[in-house]
């Protein structure tokens, strides 16, 4: 017997609303596991991803935004390894990454950060202000009423 998890949405979505395209998604790729990585709301619009990076450069990270999709990939550089040193536990796993979110088409970039092996990738949501919620007046009969007094007062006047 399957069970279907929801985890995958919340994690690789942000600002992303349409859950059909986020179904969709999630069937495609299994959620990666590395690097670790957060993503943070932070008030209404407002969003950071943090993703743990220990052992890589800030040269050896790069971003890129194509199509809504924000990629986040590490390569570290070939070091050479010195010969006399034997790793009795090696758990800082340097390897490189492709880390991939999909973003809602009114999430915007704003700035990236790197900080004591963190990368901080801080993201708004900028809606146009065409499709923000607006409160449209309901006229009824009274607003017909002035209206009509309104017409009859400047048509006595004219006379």
């Amino acid at each position: 017997m399957t069970t279907l998890s929801l985890n995958p949405l919340f994690r690789r979505s942000i600002g992303f609303d349409r859950l059909n395209d986020l179904f969709e998604y999630a069937m495609q790729s299994e959620a990666p596991n590395y690097p670790p990585y957060n993503i943070e709301k932070h008030g209404d619009n407002e969003y950071r991803i943090v993703v743990a990076t220990a052992g890589f450069t800030q040269n050896e990270l790069d971003i890129n935004l194509d199509n809504s999709v924000l990629t986040i990939s590490g390569k570290p550089m070939s070091k050479a390894q010195d010969n006399d040193v034997a790793f009795l536990h090696k758990g800082i796993a340097q390897r490189s990454f492709k880390l991939s979110l999909r973003l809602d088409e009114y999430i915007e970039v704003q700035q990236a950060s790197y900080e004591d092996g963190l990368l901080k990738v801080d993201l708004r949501r900028v809606i146009p202000e065409e499709k923000l919620p607006r409160k449209i007046a309901i006229q009824g009969n009274q607003g017909k009423q002035q209206t009509l007094e309104h017409a009859q007062t400047v048509s006595d006047t004219e006379h």
